[in-house]
């Protein structure tokens, strides 16, 4: 079970909150003890920042151990080694996934799954119809088995009272009892529930009055690709400046935004042209590289790709879809060659993917009927 101990990140001057738990990470086949960062962006750090995603995976391929062989070597970095001698533990990848998922809508504010089964019980007490106590067996189940015994916070009766609630009069479920529930125990914990009734109406919790802080969808991981040709379905390649998405930028067609920007960045025509015409966007960057940087260029270039990325996704909706399909999620871009356009597993400042989130939030206001005309002013 995630207990709630308190931490941190900053990304860029921004301060992310986020939690830890102890974990286990396999790595050369010795078993390292550490702390598993937990963050309210949906990044969590197993020796580097992952999305949920990609959290995943590492549990899926044994690199956050949820099985301990016997024998094996662990090490707690600078305090201890050992091997495990009968080693017992009750955490699978599906569990602690679960766990996991809990900890970042708590972080975030949001009902968890112990929550949304409470909500389905009410819902259940309100209107007792098979079909409303089908709803509420399946909210509990969604429960990270860790966290079943404790959802009423009744440390004397435990669940049992929501065990039997959500089972009914005749019910089993899997794993708790062979024995049917009887109607008897079946009134009590209806009893137990309107005693012990959550109160419907009382003061109103503060929400800020701008909406939420925290995104409410996970982080999106924009890793490195080197697309050659337009996909069918590029799915989220397509929000790499390099995906071959041509814009028209003053009657001037370019491949990509990359190849766009790099040309832009040049104070030589010749060079400008050349770099225009390259056949990649890498060859358009090392031509550039080469040239003479247009003076002041590195205090303009975050306008010119926010100008850039306007373009793109103007002048192509069907790749605007793919970005709005992000909803509110934090953009993390990788940029080998930038750690001003790149996140880069936290070192970067991340622009690239902070101007798309921008972007993006233009195309929602154009969605809402928010247009802006001539000067600053709204309609």
């Amino acid at each position: 079970m995630i207990s709630n101990p308190i931490t941190y990140r900053t990304a860029d001057g921004v301060r992310i909150p986020g939690t830890w738990r102890h974990a286990f990470i396999c790595n050369g086949g010795t078993y390292f003890l550490t702390d598993l960062g937990i963050y309210a962006d949906g990044l969590i750090d197993c020796w580097g920042l992952v999305t949920l995603d990609e959290f995943e995976q590492k549990l899926r391929s044994g690199w956050v151990a949820t099985g301990l062989p016997e024998g094996a070597e662990a090490s707690a970095h600078g305090l201890a080694s050992w091997r495990f001698a009968e080693p017992h533990t009750r955490i699978t990848p599906e569990l602690l996934l679960a766990e996991v998922r809990d900890t970042i809508e708590e972080l975030n504010g949001r009902p968890d799954s112990t929550a949304r089964c409470l909500a389905a019980v009410d819902v259940f007490l309100a209107d007792r119809t098979e079909e409303n106590r089908a709803a509420a067996r399946t909210a509990y189940l969604a429960v990270p088995e860790t966290q079943r015994h404790y959802a009423l916070g009744d440390m004397d009766r435990k669940d049992r009272p929501l065990q039997v609630l959500v089972a009914g009069p005749g019910g089993t479920l899997e794993d708790w009892s062979d024995e049917a529930v009887s109607q008897e125990e079946y009134e009590e914990a209806v009893a137990y529930f309107e005693e012990h009734a959550r109160p419907t109406a009382g003061p109103r919790s503060r929400v800020p009055s701008d909406g939420p802080v925290t995104p409410h969808a996970a982080a999106v991981h924009l890793s490195h690709s080197y697309p050659r040709r337009r996909l069918d379905e590029p799915g989220k390649v397509a929000l790499r400046s390099d995906y071959p998405a041509p814009v028209d930028i003053h009657g001037v067609t370019y491949a990509s935004v990359a190849q766009a920007y790099w040309a832009l960045s040049v104070d030589d025509s010749a060079a400008h042209a050349a770099i225009a015409a390259a056949d990649t966007s890498y060859a358009a960057r090392e031509l550039a590289a080469a040239g003479p940087r247009r003076e002041g260029w590195e205090r303009a270039r975050s306008a010119v790709m926010t100008m850039l990325l306007r373009a793109k996704y103007a002048q192509h909706p069907d790749l605007a879809e793919v970005l709005l399909a992000t909803e509110d999620a934090t953009l993390l871009y990788d940029d080998a060659d930038s750690s001003f356009w790149g996140d880069n597993a936290g070192r970067g400042r991340n622009w690239t993917g902070r101007l798309l989130e921008l972007v993006r939030s233009e195309l929602h206001a154009q969605r809402t009927g928010i247009v802006w005309g001539t000067g600053s002013s709204a309609r």
